[in-house]
């Protein structure tokens, strides 16, 4: 009977020790929320929502699984352009990218709205910055039956890809090395690598970029743009 007791009371912490982890879980979710929220109801100029068309959930977004196997739930869609960047859609080779392909999470987004102001702010005649893919609606795979190379991970609406800002400063993605500012995109490296939630920044190994061992790391098929990942 002892024994029995003893299993039914691990069983009980085992259950109220899960629920408070999802709890803490959807608090931080929140929070990462939040910050979204406030600029877009102050339709502030400055920043990457300001002034721009955004539909933000209910409830907040949740990344579920890992970046190579997972999913997105009540993902937000980043718009198509603001006063700070452009979405890019590399597969086309045009702007902006298709909607279906800028989805991410509110921790994301607020990782891309704050880096962004303070490029822009140290950097104040910088051409608008170009933002690749983040994720699909429901995130999933996104491999080459979607265009191009396709991608291993953004599958949970923790990635985004970010072009190198261009020499001639055109609002368009680098095709080689030699068009990339590399004062503006180191900075941008910088900025991103600073940010206490990012995990990694993935950048191309003929760029010239670096950042913290461990944080910024050289991956081949990215000398066009750099990739970050969120925690």
């Amino acid at each position: 009977m002892t024994s029995l007791l003893a299993q039914h009371l691990i069983v009980l912490v085992l259950a109220l020790t899960g629920l408070a982890e999802r709890e803490a879980e959807q608090a931080k979710a929140r929070d990462d929320l939040r910050p979204v929220a406030v600029r877009v109801e102050r339709g502030r100029r400055e920043g990457l929502f300001g002034g721009a068309p955004i539909a933000l959930p209910a409830r907040p977004p949740v990344a579920a699984g890992t970046p190579t196997d997972g999913r997105l739930v009540r993902g937000i869609r980043i718009p198509a352009e603001g006063p700070l960047f452009f979405t890019w859609d590399d597969v086309l080779q045009r702007k902006p990218n298709r909607s279906w392909r800028r989805y991410g999470t509110a921790r994301l987004l607020a990782t891309i709205d704050r880096v962004l102001a303070a490029y822009h702010r140290r950097n104040p005649d910088a051409p608008r910055v170009a933002i690749g893919d983040l994720s699909r609606p429901r995130g999933g795979d996104f491999g080459p039956r979607f265009g191009g190379l396709g991608h291993a991970s953004h599958q949970n609406g923790l990635d985004v890809d970010i072009y190198y800002p261009r020499r001639d400063r055109r609002e368009l993605a680098p095709k080689r090395p030699s068009q990339i500012d590399r004062r503006l995109a180191q900075e941008l490296v910088d900025l991103f690598a600073a940010e206490e939630g990012v995990q990694y920044v993935f950048v191309g190994p003929r760029t010239g970029l670096r950042g913290p061992r461990g944080i910024v790391q050289q991956l081949v098929h990215h000398d066009d743009h750099l990739h970050v990942r969120v925690r």
